[in-house]
């Protein structure tokens, strides 16, 4: 579904503080999977999945999805693929204050075009399915570290993106919360979606919803994979 090939990623290019996040990637990445990144601070997770997500652009190498290569495209094409096939959810959740939960969860649907009634309709089923219903009428400063993450993740979803792409998701939950929020990810896969996540919590990168686990270090990476049967066990992939 998605293929890397010869990524390089640099920042401040031909000045003394020039920086290679990435160093030649090559990877695929399969539909309907849920993929881990993991790493150390500086190993270039984060920007890894900005470049798959249209959020940036590669310094050189391609992207591929869905067969096409995107790394060349124009912006106002860039925007439209992430804004149909993509949904993000952050580590700090970027909630907008003073909105409601479901003003917050419909603003992404806006820019496609479609009715608001429409898009609360679908805000309504996705907070249904997240038990959230009760609380889409509330501001989001006044909700929980998990409901705003469930409204994080709703607004993910208000586009019916076929990638979910998730930069540290569990990073400010606790244990409990951490286990609710993978079993959500089981949900996104049965429905053949495709998640790709970035973590240092081992709750996430060994969970059994976990189907392939990326480790990345400076300028090195190293990949295996998880057999289903198992969330203590890998082999080489």
């Amino acid at each position: 579904m998605i293929e890397l090939s010869q990524i390089k990623k640099a920042f401040n290019q031909g000045q003394p503080n020039e920086y290679w996040a990435l160093n030649g990637i090559d990877l695929t990445l399969e539909a309907g999977k849920v993929t881990a990144f993991r790493g150390p601070s500086g190993s270039g997770k984060t920007t890894l999945l900005t470049l798959v997500g249209c959020l940036s652009r590669p310094t050189s190498g391609r992207v591929r999805f869905k067969g096409q290569d995107i790394s060349g495209l124009p912006e106002r094409f860039l925007t439209e693929i992430r804004r149909q096939s993509f949904g993000f959810i952050f580590q700090q959740f970027n909630l907008i204050k003073g909105l409601t939960a479901l003003e917050n969860v419909i603003l992404p649907g806006f820019p496609t075009g479609r009715p608001r009634a429409e898009l609360i309709t679908a805000a309504e089923e996705i907070f249904e399915q997240l038990k959230l219903s009760h609380r889409r009428t509330a501001k989001v400063e006044w909700l929980s570290g998990g409901e705003q993450q469930r409204v994080a993740i709703a607004r993910a979803l208000i586009n019916n993106p076929e990638v979910i792409i998730a930069d540290e998701p569990t990073a400010n939950l606790d244990t409990a919360l951490s286990r609710e929020f993978m079993a959500i990810l089981e949900g996104f896969t049965a429905e053949g979606k495709t998640v790709l996540l970035t973590s240092h919590d081992p709750l996430v990168v060994e969970s059994d919803a976990v189907h392939r686990v990326i480790g990345m270090r400076m300028a090195v990476w190293s990949t295996t994979k998880k057999p289903c049967f198992s969330s203590q066990q890998s082999s080489p992939y």
